[in-house]
């Protein structure tokens, strides 16, 4: 089962390769590691990476492989120095925007089993992040509400993430990162 971690993934001789993922691009600007250009699809010889192109119609890997250097900007910007994890990101986010949600509506939200969203809330009630109360309207229903302490991590993280992805998306115009944006949203939203 996938941790989701680009460190978990197997290289292409299904063997753990610590930060690389199949079809690495990391060598293919170094001379003799790019596929032989008179027979496309073979690798040149001595070459480290394979030539990707014919995974390029499916968009579960094109989104898997830019993944990997965006995971990389969350962990530096947002993961290591703030300490969280991507979920728990987005959870103090969606908080900080949609305070009192139901942890129904956060599973959702997070497209994660209920199961999974009571753990996750736990070790953020025991971070001192979150806090479970009870609905004013009806107290069979819990609400999640950030702490104070969870406000102020989930407002300095959400600056932060607000500028953190402008070195890895400079290769896109405005407009084309608006459309990406706008794509992307569109296909996590569609039900499989």
């Amino acid at each position: 089962m996938s941790t989701g971690d680009p460190q978990s993934r197997l290289d292409t001789r299904g063997t753990r390769a610590k930060g690389h993922r199949l079809g690495s691009t990391a060598n293919a600007s170094k001379p003799g590691l790019t596929a032989s250009a008179d027979k496309p699809g073979l690798a040149a010889k001595g070459s480290e990476t394979l030539d990707p192109s014919a995974m390029h119609h499916l968009a579960g890997f094109l989104i898997a492989m830019a993944d990997v250097p965006a995971r990389r900007v969350f962990r530096h910007h947002i993961g290591q120095p703030f300490e969280l994890r991507d979920v728990e990101f987005s959870l103090l986010v969606l908080l900080q925007a949609n305070h009192g949600a139901a942890p129904k509506q956060l599973a959702r939200s997070l497209n994660l089993p209920a199961p999974h969203v009571t753990l996750l809330l736990d070790r953020m009630v025991a971070r001192g992040l979150v806090e479970r109360r009870r609905s004013p309207s009806d107290g069979r229903a819990l609400q999640v509400h950030l702490s104070a302490k969870g406000e102020d991590l989930a407002q300095r993280a959400h600056q932060v993430s607000l500028t953190m992805e402008d070195e890895l998306l400079r290769v896109l115009s405005p407009a084309e990162r608006a459309m990406l944006r706008e794509l992307l949203i569109k296909v996590a939203g569609a039900q499989a």
